[in-house]
């Protein structure tokens, strides 16, 4: 007996657009602005002296682990975020969406997919905070064992610069509001607007790594967002400078509470 792929396809949006799905994406949203929230934290502590920990989604997601019943909030922060990975690969694949629905649809799939992956492995004391450190070095390592592998990670880098520079394009001229179903007023507009600028600056940040990375055949030099954020700590200024980007950070964290409440889904 075959299997109709649009029967397959159908049964998933169905799933998607269960009013428990939706409500598990919600949550999903705010999570994610609560993670961005403790990075913008832990930016700051980064910028006025302390740098134990590592600023990023790993370091924040085990500062939620080392609160008081944090398995149980991780695991509640991997369940939301799995279904926001659902929804997002639901829109990617579903009817009426065009290439460059899909393509935005499937990237932000995997990231929220490999956040919750990232959510339970802390959950079950498997992660660590140099999780993301060590996982964009492997990465880097193995796409430079490739035939070009120099040169892919350079096409890497770039291509998430890019993504950054969208995300300033996208918080600028207040796009963001496309993904809302009414004006979030504006608390939530200015929120969007810095929110999105600076999460688009720590992007390009991580890929400007990668590009440093690919010019001086050196994995190690692909440390993600944490050592993004700290290559900007070391600039004149750094302090201040990653001050801005930790506010601008808890600003988008504000904005996803905001998603949270009125995302079109």
């Amino acid at each position: 007996m075959s299997i109709d792929p649009s029967d397959v396809r159908d049964a998933a949006v169905r799933a998607a657009d269960h009013p428990a799905v939706e409500r598990l994406a919600r949550t999903g949203f705010l999570v994610n602005g609560l993670v961005h929230a403790l990075i913008a934290w832990l930016a700051l502590r980064l910028a006025w002296g302390s740098s134990g920990e590592s600023v990023d989604q790993a370091g924040a997601l085990e500062q939620l682990g080392a609160s008081p019943g944090g398995a149980l909030i991780l695991w509640a922060a991997a369940v939301g975020l799995a279904a926001l990975a659902l929804v997002m690969l639901i829109s990617a694949v579903g009817y009426g969406a065009d290439l460059k629905d899909r393509v935005k649809g499937g990237a932000k799939a995997i990231v929220y997919a490999a956040l919750a992956f990232t959510a339970a492995r802390f959950a079950t004391g498997g992660g660590s905070n140099d999780d993301s450190k060590e996982s964009s070095v492997d990465i880097t390592r193995t796409l430079m064992e490739l035939p070009l592998g120099a040169v892919i990670v350079g096409a890497v880098g770039v291509g998430v610069v890019v993504v950054g520079a969208y995300h300033v394009y996208k918080g600028a001229t207040r796009r963001f509001r496309d993904d809302l179903t009414r004006d979030p007023g504006p608390v939530g507009t200015w929120a969007g607007i810095i929110g999105y600028v600076a999460k688009g600056i720590a992007l390009a940040l991580v890929g400007v790594l990668f590009v440093v990375a690919a010019a001086q055949s050196d994995p190690a030099e692909a440390t993600g967002l944490d050592g993004g954020l700290r290559a900007l700590l070391a600039t004149p200024l750094g302090p201040w400078l990653l001050s801005l980007v930790a506010l601008g950070l808890l600003a988008f964290a504000l904005y996803c509470v905001v998603r949270a409440r009125f995302a079109r889904l």
